[in-house]
């Protein structure tokens, strides 16, 4: 355990090729409840992590930028808003209004 409570989980590093050969042993292992980090040439290019992890992490970041987008989308008048938003910038002296190229 580390001073903030927290479990500290030890993560193998494994290259493509072991990974490859070893993937139905690893499917078994997360499957038990450890990760395992995929590495390309020395730099880590994914993670092997149970899918009730994946799930979790999913649900705690589903709400960034494109989720705010999303929602947005879906409020009834936003372009309405947003273009006053933008003729009310264009109108201000204290910063240049947005640009849609």
């Amino acid at each position: 355990m580390t001073s903030s409570g927290h479990d500290v989980i030890m993560t193998e590093v494994l290259n493509v090729a072991e990974a490859k050969r070893r993937f139905s042993e690893l499917i078994d292992r997360v499957g038990q409840g450890e990760r395992f980090v995929v590495a390309r040439r020395g730099k880590p290019v994914l993670a092997l992590v149970p899918a009730h992890e994946a799930e979790r992490f999913e649900e705690e970041h589903r709400v960034g930028l494109l989720g705010l987008l999303g929602l947005a989308a879906d409020i009834e008048g936003f372009d309405e808003v947003m273009e006053e938003v933008v003729r009310s910038r264009r109108k201000a002296r204290d910063r240049p209004a947005p640009t849609f190229d």
